[in-house]
């Protein structure tokens, strides 16, 4: 039977462990002295995910192994969890633009952009839940479940004639599917990485660019030649592969800890340094899809052709892949996450303020991929800042607190953006709107970093 780790100290099993027994062990543990102090003050990597409360006491469990076959497995597995989520998610915009001339053509932008804004709220909304479950040892079942339930909703959406059904199968049911995978399999890494933490995480970031690439070019491309229902059972197809080789590969390293206390903590939110960032990204998530959201649909009004209008999401999403493998290592190296968030998002406003008014092939090129680089450099390091704003072993369900607030600002926003594009009847009001939300994002961001560092100037 697995032993679990009490963090209130009261005992469950056998064999549990409190915090104080875990300081008592570390202080006579031979680790040298930089790594008993990283002991208790051990920092969510500064790339792309969050980890769970079982970060605390990965040192007394022994040492990390940082490479290895069963580890790089695990990377493996953790990689293809987020090819078949985050960049699956993220390759709507292609669906919304076939959506709004073939399938769907009667409905407005805006009301077929909350199939999109459900899936984006959804891979965000159950991180609270089920990064809990994984704490305490419920780990393959549901990713078993959920990854059957994704190949399941993938085929379905083939079937679907009405909005409704597409809100329903790709919205709510891919929506969830790709919410219970991804929230608790990044937690993992932590079991198995120290120092190659960022290199870890930085390839499982990179795979959900690729999948982001290739899903919709793949999607035009089967789409022209056998349709939409066999591009959706290949796609289909293509998922049952990749997740059978994660729900194969991703193994527990550490056993279950056992955590007391309710869901939420609405104490965390007396912190002003949380609160505000809370507060700036659920702003920032009001306008930051905006672009990769309508960027296919709006190209043909731009002096794209048709036939190329389609790709602008995967190119997004390829530059989004330099960004991701790029900021990790400036965050932990140079300046810090929050000092490398405020100036990607500061990019990532101007380029939206300009894309409604860049014309031509070659220019929206450019400007999908720097918009890419610079989201994906902002999204990726958006869990990094968690431990800063309170106890390391409370990281966890602060993490998921935050990322259920943030939800529902990626929930609002492409319905928001349609809205705004069916009463204009343009873009050009839309791109004001997405890249004033961003900079009111980047005065809070600013404003959290100076409640965390107390002073303007430094790493943070």
């Amino acid at each position: 039977m697995s032993q679990a780790i009490d963090l209130e100290g009261k005992s469950q099993h056998s064999h549990t462990i409190d915090r104080s027994t875990l300081r008592d062990s570390s202080a006579s543990a031979s680790y040298p002295q930089k790594e008993k102090e990283d002991i208790y003050c051990e920092a969510p990597c500064s790339g792309s995910f969050f980890p769970s409360e079982t970060v605390y006491y990965l040192h007394a469990q022994g040492n990390f192994p940082d490479g290895g076959l069963r580890a790089w497995l695990v990377v493996l597995g953790s990689s293809c969890a987020t090819f078949a989520t985050v960049g699956y998610v993220n390759s709507f915009g292609v669906f919304q633009e076939y959506y709004e001339s073939i399938l769907l053509k009667g409905n407005s932008p805006s009301t077929i952009a909350w199939i999109g804004s459900t899936q984006y709220a959804l891979m965000f909304f159950p991180a609270l839940i089920s990064g809990r479950l994984f704490d305490t040892g419920h780990f393959r079942v549901p990713l078993l479940i959920a990854s059957i339930n994704l190949v399941l909703c993938t085929l379905l959406i083939a079937e679907c004639h009405e909005y409704w059904h597409f809100l329903l199968c790709q919205g709510f049911g891919v929506g969830v599917s790709c919410g219970v995978v991804f929230g608790p399999v990044i937690s993992i890494v932590s079991h198995w990485f120290k120092k190659r933490r960022s290199t870890a995480l930085g390839i499982i970031s990179f795979a959900s660019s690729i999948s982001g690439t290739v899903f919709p070019v793949a999607f035009r491309n089967l789409n022209v030649t056998i349709g939409f229902k066999w591009s959706m059972r290949v796609i289909a197809f293509i998922l049952m592969i990749v997740l059978g080789i994660m729900n194969l590969t991703l193994r527990r390293r550490l056993p279950p800890i056992v955590v007391s206390g309710g869901l939420f903590n609405p104490k965390q939110f007396k912190s002003p340094a949380y609160s505000v960032y809370t507060a700036s990204s659920f702003v920032a998530w009001l306008g930051l899809y905006t672009v990769l959201t309508f960027i296919d649909a709006s190209a043909p009004s731009q002096g794209v052709s048709g036939r190329l209008s389609s790709y602008f999401v995967a190119i997004a999403n390829a530059g989004s892949a330099v960004g991701r493998l790029s900021c990790g290592f400036i965050a932990d190296r140079i300046a810090g996450p929050m000092n490398v968030m405020a100036p990607a998002i500061f990019f990532a406003a101007i380029l939206t303020f300009l894309w409604p008014h860049v014309h031509g092939t070659g220019a929206l090129v450019a400007l999908a991929l720097l918009y890419g680089a610079s989201v994906g450099a902002f999204a990726a390091l958006i869990g990094a800042p968690m431990i800063a704003f309170g106890d390391s072993t409370d990281v966890g369900r602060r993490t998921g607190m935050y990322l259920t607030i943030l939800s529902l600002g990626s929930l609002a926003g492409p319905p928001i953006s349609g809205a705004i594009n069916r009463a204009t009847g343009g873009y050009s009001v839309v791109g004001i709107y997405a890249g004033s939300t961003m900079l009111v994002a980047l005065v809070l961001l600013v404003l959290s970093r100076y409640f965390v560092l107390r002073r303007w100037r430094g790493k943070a």
